[in-house]
C-alpha cells in the first residue's frame, strides 16, 4: 500500500533522507519548511499520515498541533524531536500525535520513524473504518425502529377498527349478555391497542413507558364502563417506568380486567357509585407493585368468579408471567389486588 505522507521541517537535507528511504518503499513525500505551508497543502490535498519535527523556526510542534486541532485538521501526526526528554514526547501525545520517534544519529532512526508512519495510517485507517461501521449501525438501528414504528402504527389503527366493529356489533345487539361480553372482548383489545400506540409514540420501540400506557388506558376505560345512573371515579397513581412490550401488555390485560370487574360488580344494586384506584410503585431496582383497589362489597374468601371467570383466567395466567402471580389483601372495605412485577427479566448466564 502506497501512503501519502506530509513531512513539515525546516532542515531540507534530513527531510530529502528520508524521502528516499520512503519512495524506495513505493511511498511518497511532499515537504513543508514553515506551518504555514503545511497547513495549506493539508488543506488543498489529501495525505495519509503528517510528520512534524519539535523543532522550528520560532515556533515548536506543539504549537502546530493546536493550529491543526483548532483548523479540525484529522491528519495523523509521527512527532519527531531529538530531545530525550519524555515530557516533549508526552505533550505531543496529549496535544493529538499518534506517535513519536526519537530522532539521532544512529542507523535506528528510519526504520523506527517507517515503522511509526506505517502504524499510525494502519490505525488511522482501523479508527476510520470502525466509525464507518458504527454509522451503518446507527443508521440501520434507525431504519429498523422508523420500520417498527411504522408496524406498531398500522396495528393500532388495525386494532382501533376491531375495537369500532365491536362497538357497532354491541349497538345492534339485543342480548344484554352479548353487549356485555362484547365490551369486555372491547376493553381487551383497546388494551392492546394501547400498548402498540405507545410504542409507536415512544423514542424507543421496544419499551413502554408503562405510567404514560396506564395513564391512557385507565382514560379509555372509564369512558367506556361509565354508567351516567352510577357515576364511578378511576383513579391512577403511577411512578415512571419502563418495561418491555411484551409484559406491558400483559399489565395491561390485568388492569383492564381488575377495573372491568371493579366498574361492574363493587357498588352492586342500590349502592351509589363508588371509587376504584389503580396505582404502580416501583419497590426496588428491578421490581413494581400494581394494585388495583376498591371500596365496595369486597369479595368473600374461597367464592366462585361471577359470571363466566375468564376474567379471573386471565389475570392469574398473565400475572403468573410478571411474578409470583396475583393475591388478594384481606380488608374491612372494598376489595384490594396486588401483582408484584418484574420489570425485566433477569438473563440466565450459559457459561
Amino acid at each position: 500500500m502506497s501512503i501519502r505522507i506530509l513531512y513539515l521541517d525546516d532542515d531540507a537535507a534530513i527531510v530529502r533522507l528520508v524521502q528516499k528511504a520512503l519512495e524506495r518503499l513505493g511511498h511518497t513525500l511532499a515537504h513543508a519548511a514553515t506551518p504555514e505551508d503545511a497547513i495549506a497543502l493539508l488543506e488543498a490535498e489529501s495525505f495519509d499520515v503528517m510528520v512534524l519535527d519539535h523543532y522550528l523556526q520560532n515556533i515548536t510542534g506543539h504549537e502546530v498541533l493546536k493550529r491543526l486541532r483548532a483548523r479540525d485538521i484529522p491528519v495523523p501526526v509521527v512527532y519527531v524531536t531529538g530531545s530525550n526528554e519524555a515530557k516533549i514526547a508526552i505533550e505531543a501525545i496529549r496535544a493529538g500525535a499518534s506517535d513519536y520517534v526519537i530522532k539521532t544519529v544512529s542507523d535506528d532512526f528510519m526504520p523506527l520513524l517507517i515503522s511509526a508512519i506505517e502504524h499510525s495510517v494502519a490505525n488511522a485507517q482501523l479508527h476510520a473504518a470502525k466509525e464507518r461501521a458504527e454509522e451503518e449501525i446507527r443508521r440501520a438501528k434507525e431504519r429498523a425502529e422508523a420500520l417498527l414504528a411504522e408496524v406498531n402504527h398500522r396495528v393500532a389503527n388495525s386494532l382501533a377498527l376491531v375495537v369500532s366493529l365491536l362497538r357497532l356489533q354491541i349497538s345492534n345487539s339485543t342480548s344484554e349478555q352479548v353487549k356485555s361480553e362484547l365490551a369486555e372482548t372491547q376493553a381487551r383489545i383497546t388494551a392492546i391497542a394501547g400498548m402498540h400506540r405507545s410504542l409507536y409514540t415512544s423514542d424507543d420501540v421496544s419499551r413502554v413507558e408503562l405510567d404514560r400506557y396506564l395513564h391512557n388506558l385507565t382514560g379509555e376505560l372509564a369512558g367506556s364502563l361509565q354508567n351516567p345512573e352510577k357515576p364511578m371515579h378511576l383513579v391512577l397513581e403511577a411512578d415512571p417506568i419502563s418495561i418491555s412490550a411484551d409484559r406491558a401488555v400483559s399489565v395491561g390485560m390485568i388492569v383492564t380486567e381488575l377495573v372491568t370487574n371493579a366498574f361492574k360488580y363493587a357498588y352492586p344494586g342500590e349502592v351509589a357509585g363508588g371509587e376504584v384506584r389503580v396505582t404502580l410503585k416501583r419497590t426496588g431496582e428491578n421490581e413494581a407493585l400494581l394494585r388495583v383497589a376498591d371500596d365496595g362489597v369486597g369479595i368473600q374468601p374461597g367464592s366462585a368468579p361471577t359470571g363466566t371467570g375468564l376474567g379471573s383466567r386471565i389475570v392469574k395466567s398473565m400475572a403468573a408471567t410478571l411474578g409470583p402471580g396475583i393475591s388478594y389483601l384481606e380488608t374491612p372495605n372494598g376489595a384490594i389486588a396486588e401483582v408484584p412485577l418484574q420489570i425485566c427479566i433477569p438473563q440466565v448466564s450459559r457459561d
